[in-house]
């Protein structure tokens, strides 16, 4: 082991701050046993042996999408092959077939950025559901999409906002962050949030105490710099705000995306090494989420010794991930997660968005 390992080693030991050269090198090292030691290490100490999941429905709106990133599988023109466009019927129809799991708690509601409806229908949605369900926890609308209602409403993000809070959001989902450097952004997903105003979102919404996630996507046309960089801007917010909640890494899945001749999905070793790699960095972070969705069932397993303490939930009917090639299930029973949780050795924790345990398992 290099001197500099081994004193990144002793820092990790006695909870000392790793700096942005510190990631860097961890990054060089391919010692993977030693990145996940270290990472389990600070996962014991800021969270313990739980493993949090929630019963949980993603319900997205429409893929009709303004912005068409490259990276993205999900988004199609209006009068593209696919396109979809819920109405409010539809979307309380869906929710109430999945409402007759008694122990469904959970809605993730995201989705592209309609280039014709206005604000006032999300609002609109979100105050209907939380009327005919007002005991599902509602996650809702990435930066991303509240910057796309700003504009799209003359409103500032803070006005936003409050507006959906007032109507029955809970807490916000950690997307659209993908990589937080202008470079990136400007070369794969110009027509979108841009990362100051993906940060200044977050910024907002903790003040106005609603909890958000983070996100990292990886494996496309960044640098390992520049992922480091993204978990610093990160952890400075937290700081500052102590807003997020959990922080996802999503590997970049190719498929049907511009860039599928162009790009391999990363390997495991990669998506390993970024979980302890986050873990490591984002000290003032309580929970890492292995996204089985991403990453498949088995990794996500794997990667609860890499520093994760989050698996999500059982999702039903995950569709943004899917439409890239992602080739794990649309959903999970309740009963699989927990049996995932405890053959890793942990304690299984079911929550509600705001990460409240519900019971323990």
């Amino acid at each position: 082991m290099t001197e500099t390992l081994q004193e990144i080693e002793k820092k990790v030991l006695q909870g000392i701050r790793l700096s942005r050269e510190d990631g860097i090198a961890l990054y060089k090292c391919n010692d993977l046993a030693w990145l996940g030691y270290l990472a389990d290490i600070v996962r014991k100490r800021i969270s313990g042996d739980y493993v949090y999941y929630n019963v949980n429905r993603h319900v997205n709106l429409t893929n009709i999408c303004a912005a068409r990133c490259k990276f993205c599988a999900f988004g199609r023109d209006s009068d593209s092959s696919g396109a979809y466009a819920l109405t409010k019927k539809e979307v309380l129809d869906m929710i109430e077939k999945s409402a007759k799991d008694p122990d469904l708690r959970n809605l993730h509601i995201v989705s592209g950025l309609h280039p014709d409806w206005p604000f006032e229908y999300y609002v609109d949605i979100i105050r209907s559901i939380k009327e005919r369900f007002p005991k599902l926890h509602l996650k809702g609308f990435t930066g991303v999409e509240i910057t796309h209602f700003a504009k799209i409403s003359g409103k500032s993000i803070r006005q936003v906002l409050k507006e959906l809070i007032d109507a029955g959001i809970e807490a916000m989902p950690g997307g659209g962050a993908e990589i937080l450097s202008d470079r990136v952004r400007d070369a794969l997903c110009p027509k979108k949030a841009t990362a100051e105003e993906w940060m200044e979102v977050a910024q907002t919404a903790h003040e106005l105490g609603i909890k958000t996630n983070a996100s990292m996507l990886y494996g496309h046309i960044e640098t390992i710099e520049e992922r480091i960089d993204h978990l610093i801007r990160l952890r400075d917010l937290q700081d500052k705000t102590n807003g997020f909640q959990t922080f996802i890494c999503f590997p970049f899945h190719p498929e049907n995306t511009e860039l599928e001749s162009e790009i391999s999905r990363t390997n495991v070793w990669d998506d390993l090494k970024t979980m302890a790699i986050s873990r490591l960095m984002l000290d003032n972070f309580k929970n890492i989420k292995a996204y089985w969705v991403m990453l498949t069932l088995p990794i996500a397993q794997l990667a609860l010794g890499f520093g994760a303490n989050d698996i999500d939930g059982t999702i039903k009917e995950e569709r943004i991930m899917h439409a890239a090639g992602a080739k794990s299930s649309k959903a999970l029973t309740q009963e699989k997660l927990v049996e995932t949780i405890k053959q890793s050795g942990r304690i299984a924790a079911e929550c509600d968005c705001n990460f409240n345990i519900i019971r323990l398992l």
